[in-house]
């Protein structure tokens, strides 16, 4: 651990590097100014959670113009703010900002102001301990402290701490030097210099150790190993799920898409209907197109979990009703036949963050008697849905998946 004139001068080295090489053009930055708005800070901060900064800055100016203040936002619909967040990944990050919103206009109702403290910021929905600190440090030009991915890495290197990184005493003994370290006073600087010397100079797996104003006494520098830091366990392989997007068109080439239910993935997001399927034959019929594209195959499937079933409601209406249409197609040979395709060669490899998502197309054309009747058994069992073109559908929220299998449809 580091010694206690080596804790007292970190943070003076760290601000006066932040001052001549840190990024100061930021749109959300509110540590520079006299008048912050921790409204910018906190939006950013949750888009900034597993998504890069590259990525954010697009996606925080078209909000921040929709979504001008936290009652602009409190008053949206959740098909406003999914539109604006689709792509984004990580969505219960938007319901939860979405839910936050109205939170803080009721808070500002009663006291005429946001939190202004960390413990009261932690209590909106969303917003962790060192979201919460950021907000406050950068936010409301309070005192704050930080604790994310970036200031641990950087911590756990200069520090050496070689315990796993998601240990929970681990994160405790990270938390307590953070603490330590954080200067009372220019918090919010000091929280944007960590941030960016672990974005910029201590980075994953390229730090640029002879830039970094901590090298002195870092302890990952002096064992010519810094990349050996934070030290994590062994990760399991990510299983896999295997699903059919189900484009269920009518005459008229419209496809029915349907809004998923809040909880859940992609909740609250518009999808195309989802079959769940076991992976009968299906690893060696994806290596084998995945073998001719060039791309990564599969496993045999031995270490892989096979995912059970879990179509919403809405699925589990629709896969009912094509089963009874399925038992009517002797009397009407036309119907559900001619014009479906299993299109195992077009499918997509989805990754998220607890497993790899194969989804292939199966399109099905209705007539208009059948969209009809499949609309009233979704309108009766409650389900949002739309019949829509694809370029139509494509300017809601959805997820990044459905515009990936769009481009291979």
């Amino acid at each position: 651990m580091p010694t206690q004139t080596q804790s007292n001068n970190f943070s003076e080295r760290l601000l006066t590097w932040f001052a001549k090489h840190g990024r100061h053009d930021l749109p959300w930055q509110q540590h520079h100014t006299d008048t912050p708005n921790a409204y910018w800070v906190w939006v950013s901060e949750v888009m900034l959670q597993q998504t890069q900064v590259v990525t954010v800055m697009a996606y925080f100016e078209r909000f921040i113009t929709s979504f001008p203040t936290v009652h602009a936002l409190a008053d949206a619909s959740w098909n406003e703010v999914a539109e604006h967040w689709a792509g984004l990944g990580y969505y219960a990050r938007a319901r939860n900002l979405h839910k936050g919103a109205k939170q803080l206009v009721d808070i500002i109702n009663t006291t005429g102001q946001l939190p202004q403290n960390v413990d009261d910021w932690e209590q909106i929905a969303g917003v962790g301990r060192s979201t919460a600190g950021a907000i406050v440090a950068m936010g409301l030009h309070g005192h704050g402290v930080i604790c994310d991915g970036n200031v641990k890495r950087v911590l756990t290197r200069w520090a050496g701490i070689d315990a796993d990184i998601n240990k929970t005493a681990t994160t405790q003994q990270l938390w307590q030097l953070a603490t330590k370290l954080t200067p009372k006073q220019q918090s919010g600087h000091f929280a944007q210099a960590m941030m960016d010397m672990g974005a910029t100079v201590c980075t994953r797996n390229k730090p640029a150790c002879q830039r970094c104003p901590l090298q002195s006494d870092c302890v990952a520098k002096a064992q010519s190993n810094p990349t050996a830091y934070p030290v994590k366990a062994k990760k399991k392989p990510k299983p896999s799920k295997h699903s059919h997007a189900l484009l269920l068109s009518d005459a008229d080439g419209k496809l029915l898409w349907l809004q998923r239910p809040n909880s859940g993935i992609w909740g609250g997001l518009w999808c195309l209907p989802l079959q769940f399927i076991k992976k009968t034959n299906i690893i060696q019929k994806t290596n084998a197109i995945q073998k001719a594209k060039g791309d990564e195959l599969l496993t045999d499937g031995q270490d892989d979990v096979t995912y059970e079933q879990e179509h919403t409601l809405a699925e589990q209406v629709i896969l009912e009703f094509l089963k009874q249409q399925e038992q009517q197609k002797s009397d009407e040979p036309a119907v559900l036949q001619a014009n479906t395709t299993d299109a195992n060669a077009t499918g997509i490899k989805h990754t998220l963050t607890h497993f790899h998502w194969h989804i292939n197309h199966k399109h099905i054309t209705l007539n208009d008697e059948q969209v009809a009747q499949l609309s009233d058994v979704l309108q009766m069992a409650g389900c949002v849905y739309q019949w829509l073109d694809a370029p139509t559908a494509l300017t809601l929220g959805v997820p990044k998946a459905m515009v990936k299998l769009f481009t291979h449809v």
